[in-house]
């Protein structure tokens, strides 16, 4: 009988205890991801298609099915931020590359800046990458 009580109160303190442990599902951190140029040297001109990566640092797989929701693309490296240019989404080729269509008007130095949300992850993943439009 003694053997079955403290069997009981064994279970019931192992009950507490673990009830007041915080368990936590492992979020990643919006720093977790990094933008990658594909190519970093993009043909100067109007219909220029730039691809960049989105890569799980942690891992260093590509993430696909992301939602990015900012993009802009202006001279910035040049010291003219204020020449932007229209810049739009294409259809991806492959899972974890995004690509984007821009008017690279003038040879020289272009920052593209990205915002993105991960699928099932909170926090926003932002960059700024340095490419250069070539003639």
């Amino acid at each position: 009988m003694k053997t079955r009580l403290n069997m009981r109160a064994m279970a019931a303190t192992l009950t507490i205890l673990l009830s007041s442990i915080p368990f936590h599902a492992a979020k990643a951190d919006p720093k977790d991801y990094e933008f990658r140029l594909v190519e970093s040297a993009i043909k100067q001109g109007d219909g220029a298609v730039i691809a960049v990566k989105l890569i799980d640092k942690r891992s260093g797989k590509p993430v696909p099915d992301a939602v990015i929701f900012a993009t802009r693309i202006d001279m910035a490296p040049d010291g003219m931020e204020m020449m932007a240019s229209k810049i739009e989404p294409l259809p991806s080729i492959e899972p974890g590359t995004y690509r984007f269509k821009a008017n690279l008007s003038m040879e020289g130095g272009w920052r593209l800046s990205l915002g993105a949300k991960v699928q099932g992850e909170t926090g926003t993943v932002e960059s700024k990458l340095v490419l250069k439009a070539v003639k």
